[in-house]
């Protein structure tokens, strides 16, 4: 059986931890941040964590994770 590929799109994107959960950079820190309050970039800068059904879809394109 020959290897699986890895989606490297999912893979630049998101990362796997210990338990299984997937980790993601939450989107809104790269322009227009003049509007935005501090708390919020603060708080943006934070990574966010996959929702599990949505987490499962990931999982499938990041085989070796």
């Amino acid at each position: 059986m020959p290897k699986m590929k890895t989606r490297r799109a999912a893979a630049k994107r998101y990362r796997v931890t210990g338990t299984g959960k997937v980790r993601y950079k939450k989107q809104g820190l790269r322009h227009i941040l003049t509007k935005k309050t501090t708390k919020r970039k603060r708080n943006l800068r934070a990574t966010g964590i996959l929702h599990e059904s949505e987490a499962k879809k990931v999982r499938v394109m990041l085989p070796y994770d």
